[in-house]
């Protein structure tokens, strides 16, 4: 196994200076996590060449792209998925999804692209877990925008991976794959009825008692139902941030009280404030950057896929939310809904594995996102404190 003790220091190095830096006096907020992805960026192979992705660091990523999707999953509310932000919402996606296949086929006409099914698709996914940490910061998980950004970026990550699911399903021909979607739904339902029925003496009790000891029962038990739910769906062929996300959501519903305010913080330090960074700043480092520098057609496709995320993913939102938001707030819902990575990351590295889509496009694609998720939020959020 590669381990570099070097590159372990450098991204803890850079995990810990992220906030300072995002702090910095400007009058342009930059999110912490953008300061992660950038900053790895710097630090990585193609640019200071401090750091290189090994193997202990990309097992760690994958534990942060996994908590990642676990705490967007605690972010929901089961308002939010009834009643009028629902139904925008899911109204929302549909109509991303017709745009996003209906740009890729016209691109892939055009000899642009290749792979139009799984470039259409990504671009209908929202960073919903990039996007929390921001709306924290920013104070807008209470505002109408926040709460509507909450609903409309749950369907736009979890719709995009049951999507996906059903993609690969039929690209490899075992459509009874597309049923297991349906035991996996059965399997977290269960999972969440039995975690919140079943509150047995013994365990309430020591659940209290090592909240502030070394047997952190609570914290325990709830990575042990993330390790389950995310290997069940690995297992069943599914994406495993969809483990990962259903896991987040069970949680959620047990420590919506105010006395479960300690564990929540608890797992905020073990997420964000360890396996997180670690997934950004991975990404970063991973970043193909020769790609775009190397062929100026590619570096002119960034800002040209960011805009088609805002067509595709943001106008949806804006026109949809007419009745709710005034135009202002309408324009923020836009531009936070357009913020896409992770999963857009997952949709590349597959389409670039089976040889659809070529390197440089893909570079071209996850530059965009990471260019949605720096910019998108500060113009949003501008707009709202205006």
């Amino acid at each position: 196994m590669d381990i570099s003790r070097e590159t372990v220091v450098v991204v803890l190095a850079v995990a810990a200076l992220a906030p300072l830096l995002a702090d910095l006096p400007s009058r342009v907020r930059v999110p912490t996590v953008v300061t992660e992805i950038l900053a790895g960026i710097l630090v990585g192979p193609q640019v200071l060449d401090l750091a290189h992705p090994d193997a202990v660091l990309d097992t760690l990523s994958d534990f942060g792209l996994a908590f990642l999707f676990f705490m967007a999953g605690m972010e929901i509310e089961p308002a939010t998925l009834r009643g009028r932000s629902a139904k925008l919402a899911g109204a929302g996606w549909l109509v991303s999804l017709l745009l996003g296949m209906a740009f890729a086929a016209a691109l892939y006409a055009g000899d642009v692209i290749g792979a139009p099914v799984l470039v259409g698709l990504a671009l209908t996914t929202t960073a919903l877990g990039a996007l929390v940490p921001i709306l924290r910061d920013a104070h807008l998980t209470d505002h109408p925008v926040g709460r509507m950004v909450l609903a409309t970026g749950a369907a736009g990550e979890f719709c995009p991976i049951v999507a996906l699911s059903i993609i690969l399903a039929v690209a490899s021909g075992e459509l009874w794959h597309t049923l297991l979607l349906v035991v996996f739904a059965l399997v977290a339902v269960a999972a969440g009825l039995l975690t919140t029925q079943l509150r047995p003496a013994r365990v309430v009790r020591l659940i209290d008692a090592t909240m502030h000891s070394s047997g952190q029962l609570a914290l325990r038990l709830a990575l042990l139902l993330l390790g389950i739910l995310v290997a069940v769906a690995g297992s069943l062929g599914l994406d495993v941030v969809l483990g990962a996300f259903s896991a987040g959501f069970i949680v959620g519903l047990i420590t919506r009280v105010d006395s479960a305010r300690d564990f929540r913080v608890k797992l905020d330090a073990v997420g964000y404030g360890f396996l997180i960074p670690l997934f950004f700043i991975s990404t970063g480092l991973g970043f193909d950057l020769d790609s775009l520098i190397d062929d100026p057609g590619s570096m002119l496709l960034v800002p040209f896929f960011a805009s088609l995320f805002l067509l595709a993913r943001g106008l949806p939102a804006f026109l949809l939310a007419h009745a709710d938001l005034p135009a202002r707030e309408r324009t923020a819902l836009a531009f936070m809904t357009a913020s896409a990575l992770p999963l857009v990351v997952a949709i590349t590295e597959i389409a670039t594995d089976d040889g659809t889509l070529k390197e440089d496009d893909a570079a071209a694609l996850v530059g965009a996102a990471m260019l949605s998720l720096l910019l998108f939020p500060m113009v949003a959020t501008a707009l709202v404190r205006r």
